[in-house]
């Protein structure tokens, strides 16, 4: 992925710009993720947060996922677009949302989690290693 890189919401009244090469690129087929982005998976960019220069106010939703620890999703409150992912378990690192980039061309998953949430019929890239839950927590399924 080309650094820096950047994105922002459909409206365009949040944008964002990153500065660093991503940590990660991933697939969480967790529930969450499901229902906060209306699909089967969400794909994110993992990267410092201190990485991330954001214009604009989002909107933030936290929920308490199954490890008790908080997670909070940042989205816009003018057009719904879903923007950043941050948890409590890694405070200094975010998930920045596949579909808020703003060229995703170089977007390459790395790995699929919470593949024990995935619907039946999602097909998965067999050639990426896949985590029944978080890759900290479980072995390689």
């Amino acid at each position: 992925m080309k650094v820096p890189f950047s994105g922002g919401c459909a409206c365009g009244s949040i944008r964002y710009a990153c500065s660093s090469e991503p940590l990660a690129m991933l697939n969480c087929h967790c529930r969450d993720c499901q229902q906060s982005s209306g699909a089967p998976f969400a794909s994110g960019v993992v990267v410092p947060r201190a990485s991330v220069d954001v214009t604009g106010s989002p909107q933030e939703y936290a929920v308490r996922v199954s490890s008790g620890l908080l997670v909070t999703r940042s989205f816009c409150a003018h057009c719904g677009s879903p923007l950043f992912t941050a948890g409590e378990a890694r405070p200094d690192f975010m998930s920045i949302r596949f579909s808020s980039l703003d060229d995703s061309s170089g977007f390459r998953p790395a790995l699929d989690i919470w593949t024990s949430s995935a619907p039946s019929w999602v097909c998965l890239d067999e050639a990426l290693p896949h985590f029944a839950q978080s890759p900290s927590t479980q072995k390689q399924a």
